[in-house]
């Protein structure tokens, strides 16, 4: 078997870990946009938080608080900080659901066509796994078809960061939220960037002024799916500014610049329309922008912070990282380059966020989208490290940091460890104490009554 369908294998069996719910405040802010349009033709949010609201009275009091009993100022509706670039993604699936629960009832199945009983929280959930599956198989694809590295190295740094980083937590355990669908756009857009810059030695003039238009409007699909995801952009354009100037091409700076902004513009009109519909103007909502802090006071501490930081807990992406910078530096080419600037980026504006900690989330979700960034990083490391100490040694590592991040996942889902931050040494005494004793039995109840277990513990 190819190390391709060896890491499809590995995603595959990702599938039985989805867990079809909508929980939290984040993930009812995604999926109202999508029964909203469908079900009450408008962006008045108030129906689909009572609901939520109702069956979980005690968990979701803070959302309550801040989304069902506020408003908008300046247009009196509900609240909803979410893009909706998710729920567009997901609106296929939903509407195959909707089909589907017609015709069972029908044939006289009792399920209501609501827009929220299970079939439709579930055709979203398991959109957003295929999503994620979709744009890790295109990071693979994009490394060895453009980036030049072996099937076996790219498999070995797709398939670990999806199970040593958060990715794997979003992928399967909290569907519900914007980050696997993040993941695929992004990877999308880096795929599509190396795609038109290895069409501009052959191809006729119009593909390659419609392959840049094309990567521009993904990119505006970024930006629907999380506003922040925009800033990838930053590398394609980069990328067309340094090879319009080595081939001494101004013009196509200028035409390819134009077309990618032009269409990237378009693609985000709907969340323009969606923020004037929800808060009365074309931007986000006064409630958000007043959290920002644009000179990014916490840029180190999102990477560093013992109780919040990325490589804190994902150390896996502190290599990935290192192999960027190292591959930036040995090599010296416009890509590397421009993918460390897209990293630094996107440091700068989680950096900028009052809420930069994320708090009660998995890790740093927010990071989810740069996968595709941190995989060219590791591929650098894992194809230099294997050819001094081999592929065993390196597999190896990369299993201990996937095993780190699983038991921090059964920890975090058990209750085992403070989900507001890492507690130390707490943390690491219990993967090795707490975690093993219970994974027979966790794995059971997560098979049998996966609420259950998250309520009471195993």
């Amino acid at each position: 078997m190819t190390p391709r369908r060896w890491l499809l294998l590995l995603l595959l069996l990702t599938l039985p870990l989805v867990t079809p719910k909508i929980r939290g405040a984040d993930e009812i802010q995604y999926f109202s946009y999508l029964r909203s349009l469908a079900f009450d033709h408008d962006l008045e949010f108030g129906n689909e938080y009572e609901h939520f609201v109702a069956r979980d009275p005690q968990g979701l009091a803070g959302f309550k608080a801040t989304f069902l009993d506020k408003r908008e100022p300046d247009t009196g509706r509900h609240i909803n900080f979410a893009p909706i670039g998710s729920a567009l993604l997901w609106s296929p699936f939903y509407a195959v659901a909707h089909v589907s629960v017609l015709l069972a009832r029908a044939l006289g199945a009792g399920v209501t066509a609501d827009g929220w009983s299970w079939p439709y929280v579930a055709a979203t959930c398991y959109a957003s796994w295929l999503y994620g599956v979709l744009g890790l198989l295109l990071i693979h694809d994009g490394l060895v078809r453009f980036g030049a590295f072996s099937e076996r190295v790219a498999a070995l740094a797709v398939g670990a960061l999806a199970l040593a980083s958060p990715v794997l937590y979003y992928l399967s355990l909290a569907p519900g939220f914007s980050h696997a669908t993040s993941l695929f756009v992004v990877a999308l857009l880096l795929w599509l960037t190396l795609r038109a810059r290895a069409l501009d030695d052959a191809a006729p003039a119009a593909l390659r002024l419609g392959a840049w238009s094309a990567l521009g409007a993904v990119g505006g699909l970024a930006a629907l799916v999380r506003e922040q995801d925009g800033l990838f952009l930053v590398v394609p354009g980069l990328l067309l500014l340094t090879d319009g100037l080595r081939a001494r091409r101004p013009d196509w700076i200028v035409l390819r610049g134009i077309a990618m902004g032009a269409c990237a513009w378009l693609a985000f009109v709907p969340q323009l329309l969606a923020y004037h519909a929800v808060n009365g103007r074309f931007g986000p909502s006064r409630l958000v922008t007043r959290k920002m802090t644009f000179s990014s006071p916490h840029f180190l501490e999102v990477l560093f912070d013992p109780g919040h930081g990325l490589f804190i807990w994902a150390p896996i992406l502190l290599l990935a990282a290192a192999g960027l910078v190292w591959l930036w530096a040995s090599r010296k080419t416009a890509l590397f380059g421009a993918l460390l600037a897209g990293l630094l980026l996107q440091v700068w504006i989680n950096g900028a966020v009052e809420s930069w900690t994320q708090a009660g989330a998995f890790g740093s979700r927010r990071f989810v989208g740069a996968t595709v960034l941190f995989a060219w990083g590791l591929a650098g490391l894992i194809a230099a490290a294997s050819a001094r100490v081999g592929v065993t040694a390196c597999a190896v590592v990369l299993s201990l940091l996937s095993w780190w991040n699983v038991s921090l996942m059964v920890q975090f889902g058990l209750k085992l460890m403070d989900r507001q931050r890492l507690e130390w040494p707490r943390v690491a005494v219990n993967q090795v104490a707490e975690v093993p004793p219970r994974l027979l039995r966790v794995g059971w109840l997560f098979l049998i009554d996966r609420e259950r277990l998250v309520r009471e513990g195993p």
